[in-house]
C-alpha cells in the first residue's frame, strides 16, 4: 500500500522549522537589544557596560549569520 504522506518526516520538518524560526528571531532580537543598550550606556558614559552590550550584540549577529549560512547549506545539499 502506498503512503501518501510520510507523517514522521513531516513532523520533524515542522518542529525543526518552528525551532529555527523562533530561535533565530530571539537571537536577532538580542542583537537589536544589545545595540540599543550600547547606545544608551554610551550616552551615560558607562563604557564597560556599553562594551559588554556591544560584545553581546556582535555575538548575536554572528550566531544569526551562522544560522542563515547553515540553513543555506542544508537546503542546497538536499
Amino acid at each position: 500500500m502506498a503512503v501518501v504522506v510520510e507523517t514522521k518526516e513531516l513532523l520533524q520538518t515542522v518542529v525543526a522549522s518552528l525551532v529555527a524560526g523562533v530561535g533565530i528571531t530571539v537571537v536577532f532580537s538580542v542583537a537589536i537589544w544589545g545595540v540599543a543598550r550600547f547606545a544608551d550606556l554610551s550616552r551615560n558614559e558607562r563604557t564597560l557596560a556599553a562594551g559588554g552590550a556591544a560584545v553581546l550584540a556582535g555575538l548575536a549577529v554572528l550566531v544569526t549569520l551562522a544560522a542563515v549560512a547553515f540553513g543555506i547549506v542544508v537546503m542546497s545539499s538536499s
